[in-house]
């Protein structure tokens, strides 16, 4: 493969790929819930907001940090709108987790790290939060969240914010609409709102000093966006 051919050839749908990003609609929660048959049919799913990828330790990022303020907008919106099924898929993990073999230790089960982050949890409602652990980027592989999915079948609408636009948030937004598709369930709808979720930016030369894979936040972001769209998932540009 040539990088300057590869540059040449994906310009078009590079180009169309930015122009569909920079469209992508807002959509009112107060309809969300109203298609969806009623709060108690619509859950909130945040995945990954604490403190070790936000404000300390070595995933944190500025740029995740950004999404806080709005996902904790969001969830106010939710819940004076009579939603009460708050999600939070978190690491909690192992001292000796098989994914630090990928990533540098982070969010270590019982450290400030793995605490939601304050913005949420000073929240009146937070009492409400169910938090669901988990030992890697997937929240669905050997946590509680399927148990509750089954749990609550009337639930058919999911808002999903958090970070990493292309690792947690992709896993858990995918899970959802793939299980939805693979039971048949046909009223699930899977809504992610672009303000509510990031990832994270390694520059190529950085990450030679630290001897790190490079990550292009910007272009990882918009593609896994695109992933998400192109199997069912709703992309849009905010939740308000």
């Amino acid at each position: 493969m040539n990088a300057e051919q590869l540059l040449d050839s994906s310009r078009p749908f590079l180009t169309w790929l930015v122009d569909w990003y920079n469209t992508r609609p807002p959509v009112d929660l107060a309809e969300v819930v109203e298609q969806a048959g009623g709060a108690t049919r619509v859950a909130l799913m945040a995945v990954d907001v604490t403190t070790g990828f936000c404000s300390q330790g070595a995933l944190a990022s500025e740029r995740v940090a950004g999404i806080v303020q709005p996902i904790a907008r969001l969830f106010q919106r939710a819940y004076d709108l009579g939603i009460r099924h708050f999600i939070l898929p978190q690491d909690a993990h192992s001292e000796d987790a098989v994914e630090f073999g990928s990533f540098p230790p982070h969010c270590v089960r019982g450290t400030d790290e793995a605490l939601t982050v304050p913005e949420l949890t000073s929240l009146p409602f937070s009492d409400r939060f169910l938090i669901i652990e988990k030992d890697s980027i997937s929240s669905d592989i050997d946590t509680d969240l399927d148990h509750w999915l089954d749990d609550h079948p009337q639930v058919t609408t999911f808002v999903v914010v958090g970070d990493c636009t292309d690792f947690c948030v992709y896993q858990l937004a995918m899970h959802l609409r793939l299980r939805a598709n693979a039971l048949a369930l046909r009223e699930v709808r899977v809504v992610v709102p672009v303000e509510g979720v990031d990832t994270f930016d390694i520059p190529v030369d950085v990450a030679r000093e630290i001897d790190a894979l490079p990550h292009h936040g910007d272009l990882m972001h918009l593609i896994f966006l695109f992933s998400m769209a192109q199997n069912g998932v709703e992309i849009v540009s905010k939740v308000g």
